[in-house]
């Protein structure tokens, strides 16, 4: 006859879940040894199905979010000539290297500096005006 101890030992080598869950596993099913591991790898089954669905929406959501970002620009301009056009995408990637790397950020100061020197104004071109803020915030959560 095998002891409690050793089967929450064996569900701990062949799950490599903890000493309580395996207690839990062996309790709900009066010990029995095959049907907890049963009930554990089907426990396990739903919840990669859940985080491969949850990655799905996640990547889905930003892709959504790109491709909105890809459709709002910024323009930098002067004397009411645009000087530069860019996608809000690219705007936030230069932000966020300038945020992480100090030789940026120094670069990001003069080039800001100069611009306002220059009298140089940014605009931020929303192209559809149906999106709400509540609908772009909707789709980052």
């Amino acid at each position: 006859m095998t002891s409690e101890l050793e089967k929450i030992d064996l569900l701990r080598a062949r799950t490599g879940i903890s000493y309580k869950e395996a207690q839990e596993a062996l309790g709900n099913v009066n010990g029995d040894v095959v049907e907890a591991l049963i009930n554990i790898e089907e426990k396990n089954r739903r919840l990669a199905e859940k985080m491969q669905i949850g990655g799905q929406n996640a990547m889905s959501k930003l892709k959504s979010l790109i491709n909105k970002g890809q459709d709002t620009k910024i323009r930098l301009i002067k004397d009411e000539q645009t000087v530069m056009e860019i996608p809000a995408t690219l705007g936030v990637l230069g932000l966020i290297g300038v945020i992480f790397s100090s030789e940026l950020a120094l670069l990001g100061a003069v080039g800001t500096m100069s611009a306002v020197a220059n009298k140089y104004t940014m605009e931020i071109d929303y192209p559809r005006a149906d999106d709400t803020e509540d609908e772009l915030m909707e789709n980052i959560h």
